[in-house]
């Protein structure tokens, strides 16, 4: 098995491709050891001690490393650890009961209420940002999460690579914006949550 490495936007991140799928469908992030519990390949990336973030994507693993760590060090070690995961076709998740799963209501994650009259603006901007948005911050080792929209504003989280990353504020002012405000014209302006 090979694993291929990509450099990322953001100097701290490493997007790793192990040449099949990490997430059937959806992403997650890890942004502590502690969430990395669920996880024991993340778990096992956190406990190289100098990492901040992890994030599975559909077909790849994005690695952010503290300020002032070392990739030259850093990406034999992870390297490693992915290689022994994939080969062994571990889970990727603890495997658990549903005793501790709550689930959490619909609107949870929106930084605003939104109004039931918005429901056509806000389907038109889940459209641009799963057709057109997504599919480039996936390539950039990241993702992007919708989080509410009202009188104008829309509000977006960037994951993986993107939290953090020097150019993530030009990416969502820029580029990111001027594509919802070419068409959706009710878009005002777009907020990082």
């Amino acid at each position: 098995m090979f694993i291929e490495t990509e450099t990322t936007p953001n100097p701290a991140s490493l997007k790793f491709l192990p040449g099949q799928q990490v997430m059937a469908q959806g992403t997650r992030e890890f942004a502590s050891p502690e969430a990395a519990e669920a996880s024991p390949l993340a778990q096992a990336i956190f406990d190289t001690g100098e990492v901040v973030n992890v994030f599975f994507g559909g077909d790849f693993v994005t690695v952010t490393v503290a300020p002032g760590a070392s990739w030259s060090d850093l990406k034999p070690q992870v390297l490693a650890i992915l290689l022994d995961h994939f080969v062994a076709q571990a889970p990727l998740f603890t495997p658990g009961s549903a005793g501790g799963i709550a689930v959490p209501p619909e609107d949870e994650g929106m930084l605003v209420k939104e109004r039931e009259e918005d429901g056509d603006i806000i389907a038109q901007i889940n459209e641009l940002l799963e057709t057109r948005v997504r599919p480039a911050v996936a390539g950039d080792g990241g993702d992007i999460q919708y989080r509410g929209y009202r009188d104008g504003v829309v509000h977006l989280q960037m994951q993986g690579a993107c939290s953090g990353c020097p150019s993530s504020t030009a990416t969502l002012k820029h580029g990111i914006e001027g594509l919802l405000k070419h068409y959706v014209p009710e878009v005002v302006e777009v907020r990082a949550a």
